[in-house]
């Protein structure tokens, strides 16, 4: 639980400390896409499968902080940072590092509590080493279009 909230604090303060791309719109539109593609997510890989689990096995009150408020600043402080203007080869090196840190924040979640939160079912930290580049694909391609739809408002 200690470890939940210390994430929780310093996300939230470096994501929005740190913001200089994503405007208000935009932090809007991707906290609303991370909370509702990872409750989906969540929702069949934690509660239909047991794959892993946030606190307890099984639905709890506290495990609402992990669904709405940690991963929606880490899915800011990675737009922020993305080089959108740079080439491939930099945009690869910048999510691969990015999957790194996540694996190793996943290893953090793991220690027991009070420090840790998360727990492996039949999910192991390779399935997130293949999992996350794609997910950060994804919030990528979101971000992308709601910038087109931006543009085309504006218009």
């Amino acid at each position: 639980m200690i470890g939940c909230i210390i994430a929780i604090i310093v996300f939230n303060i470096v994501a929005f400390k740190l913001n200089k791309r994503l405007t208000t719109n935009q932090v809007v539109h991707i906290w609303t896409f991370t909370i509702a593609f990872q409750c989906i997510f969540d929702f069949m890989l934690e509660f239909k499968y047991y794959g892993y689990w946030y606190f307890d096995k099984g639905a709890d009150w506290i495990g609402i902080l992990p669904h709405t408020v940690l991963i929606s600043p880490v899915n800011m402080m990675f737009l922020n940072g993305y080089p959108f203007e740079h080439g491939m080869r930099k945009k690869i090196v910048y999510i691969v590092v990015w999957t790194l840190g996540a694996l190793v924040y996943e290893t953090i979640t793991l220690l027991p509590e009070p420090w840790g939160y998360f727990h492996y079912g039949w999910w192991r930290l390779w399935h997130a080493a293949l999992v996350d580049p794609v997910l950060f694909f994804m919030l990528l391609k979101y971000y992308k279009w709601i910038c087109k739809l931006e543009r085309q408002a504006c218009q």
